[in-house]
């Protein structure tokens, strides 16, 4: 998933931010609520981890405005607050759950882990579009008896593709989903995953999903669906 992590304190930033990207997920990390709140609104983000107190613009309040956007990312809250009270500000800020620091990362991989499924297409560790099945446990492709075993950026770019059947999405959109903020792909790094996503996909005998759109972009466009 594409995640933006929300922290001040550099000493718990940095073990989260790497605890994300080690099981596969693109994060932005940042360290204030009013630079957040600029990335909020200029990426499509599958979900948002805050903390409650940031400087310039707290936790909460960040929430709020994203809410009152309309934006419907799954929002996790940080924060050293753990009475009743302060859970239900959280809440009702519009967060979808509530984590009471000191964080354990196996519990914050949990959450995110069960936020992030969240969308129907989701059944436990599995993305499914039409017959053709994305396995998060072990990074595999799978239609009928065929499996193919993809790299961690393959399976980003397939579980973005997956999660927007259909949908053009640009060079630019896959860059942000795809890449963290400070890192800088190749010009043609795009071009290349997509071509060797196909290439995997007609080991297993899909062919012709991903399209290109002359200028625009690519989708993918599963036949009968």
């Amino acid at each position: 998933m594409l995640i933006l992590l929300v922290e001040d304190d550099p000493s718990q930033l940095e073990p989260l931010r790497a605890a994300l990207l080690k099981v596969g997920h693109t994060v932005d990390a940042i360290a204030d609520g009013e630079t957040a709140q600029w990335f909020a609104f200029r990426k499509d983000y599958d979900l948002l981890i805050l903390d409650w107190m940031l400087p310039k613009v707290s936790g909460v309040e960040l929430c709020q405005v994203y809410r009152r956007a309309g934006k419907l990312a799954p929002v996790l809250m940080l924060t050293a607050k753990d009475t009743v009270l302060d859970k239900v500000i959280g809440l009702d800020a519009g967060a979808d759950d509530y984590l009471v620091k000191p964080v354990d990362v196996l519990e914050l991989l949990a959450r995110v882990r069960a936020l992030g499924r969240r969308s129907p297409m989701w059944q436990g560790d599995i993305l499914s579009l039409g017959d053709l099945q994305l396995h998060l446990s072990n990074l595999t492709l799978e239609l009928g008896s065929l499996t193919t075993q993809l790299s961690s950026r393959e399976f980003q770019l397939m579980e973005y593709l997956m999660r927007h059947p259909r949908q053009v999405l640009s060079h630019s959109q896959i860059e942000q989903a795809l890449w963290s903020c400070g890192e800088e792909p190749e010009s043609n790094a795009v071009t290349t995953l997509v071509r060797r996503l196909r290439q995997r996909l007609q080991t297993i005998g899909v062919k012709d999903w991903i399209e290109t759109v002359h200028r625009m972009g690519y989708r993918i466009n599963p036949p009968n669906l």
